[in-house]
């Protein structure tokens, strides 16, 4: 495989600015660029120099010989002092060497994957690891990252490796004297894994809120503080306010670290009678978007909804515009009650939160459910008796066949250009 490099840090003017190599030539790459000996795993202080042998910095360089790296291959880095100049003349040297080539999006943590390093849901968590913006989104990430998808995945091909055997060995001897019946013990390790794949499939949808953020929508009729109070929650004016009704025509976003809970408040069009047509278009996707959030605070006068909207069990109810907090609402001017409007919502979401297991994507869910619903198969054939252990033991390795997507050891190649597609050059 080529020897690649790429900057492994974020661009622009930094303390520090790190290229990663990976590859049979890195080291030797390394070696020419600093005029020195490098073997050994000692990080060392050394001079770079340019393709005319002039000075560009002093960096310190770190080797990770193979197999011990990332990748798996031999990997060197060089830690530079991050000015645009200094990585721009770097990069270039490096060009300049044979064998040598820029690394495609992804392509180090790819080769992490090829070498065995890492399996396919690793690297997703990776990905998820690297654009945590919350301590929610850490933790999850970090569950998918050190393995914990791998190694219930291999627990549960385990149970059922176990079953398919116990009803193979039936199979394979029913002409000659056999131990005890093995239904019994094959129907435990069937619902065992049934049931912990159930439990798995219902937190993914909680998951993918962690990892993309959980949706609360302000609704209300017109001129009921709804902007005022995105703004509030905000810290700045993300919506503009006024005093005539129908100000907000569109949907505004913003997105916000609730107690360590990713959650984008969306600010929606009054709900009324549209006075024009652009504002009856905004009232629609306001009823449209509020409809698919996961919570809605519903503004109004009265504690009653707005004419067109039909309540949900999950809608919060509060009293509009109650800036001296004396009717248990909220105020976006004076902040009266969203401090308990905000515990609230993070009791809501964190009661949630705890449904989530360890599959955390929409890939996942599919492999589990068609896992699930072989193993169903299965225990309906089991029930037929010896007769037909051998469609049962073929629903079984069906399911541990699905269950061995998750981590990449069949399927693997139509997954991969989406999982890698959002790292960047240097991962």
């Amino acid at each position: 495989m080529d020897t690649i490099f790429a900057l492994a840090s974020a661009p622009g003017r930094a303390g520090i600015s790190v290229i990663r190599l990976s590859g049979s030539e890195a080291i030797t790459a390394v070696e020419l660029i600093t005029r020195s000996e490098l073997r050994g795993t000692k990080p060392k202080l050394r001079t770079v120099y340019g393709p005319d042998g002039s000075f560009i910095d002093e960096a310190l360089i770190l080797i990770f010989s193979e197999p011990y790296s990332f990748t798996g291959e031999h990997v060197a880095e060089i830690h530079l002092h991050g000015s645009h100049a200094v990585v721009a003349l770097t990069i270039k040297t490096l060009n300049n060497i044979s064998g040598l080539r820029q690394a495609e999006a992804g392509e180090f943590t790819r080769r992490s994957l090829d070498n065995g390093k890492m399996d396919l849901a690793q690297v997703e968590g990776l990905g998820d690891l690297i654009d945590a913006e919350t301590e929610a989104q850490l933790r999850q990430a970090g569950r998918v990252f050190t393995g914990a998808l791998g190694k219930k995945s291999n627990e549960w091909r385990e149970k059922l490796t176990r079953a398919a055997a116990l009803l193979v060995a039936t199979i394979d001897f029913a002409d000659e004297e056999v131990p005890d019946d093995v239904s019994s013990e094959v129907e435990i390790l069937i619902n065992t894994v049934a049931n912990e794949l159930d439990k798995e499939i219902v937190g993914v949808h909680t998951a993918e809120r962690i990892r993309s953020g959980f949706e609360v929508a302000i609704v209300g009729a017109p001129n009921l503080g709804k902007s005022t109070l995105l703004n509030f929650l905000a810290g700045r004016d993300a919506a503009i306010t006024s005093s005539i009704s129908g100000t907000t025509r569109d949907i505004i976003e913003v997105r916000l670290d609730l107690f360590g809970l990713p959650v984008t408040f969306l600010d929606t069009a009054g709900i009324r009678v549209a006075s024009d047509l652009v504002e009856e278009i905004g009232i629609s996707r306001a009823l449209e978007r509020s409809s698919l959030s996961d919570l809605r605070i519903v503004l109004s006068t009265d504690g009653e909804y707005p004419d067109g909207m039909e309540p949900k069990t999950t809608d919060i109810v509060c009293i509009a515009k109650d800036d001296e907090g004396l009717k248990g609402g909220v105020s976006g001017i004076t902040g009266a009650g969203v401090d308990d409007l905000k515990n609230n919502i993070w009791y809501i979401f964190n009661n949630k939160a705890q449904d989530v297991g360890i599959a955390t994507r929409e890939r996942h869910r599919i492999s589990m459910v068609n896992a699930k619903d072989f193993l169903d198969n299965a225990i309906v054939s089991l029930g037929y008796g010896p007769e037909q252990y051998d469609i049962t033991a073929e629903e079984i390795r069906a399911a541990t066949h699905a269950l061995d997507s998750l981590i990449g050891r069949i399927g693997l190649e139509n997954v991969l250009d989406e999982v890698f597609s959002s790292f960047c050059l240097g991962k």
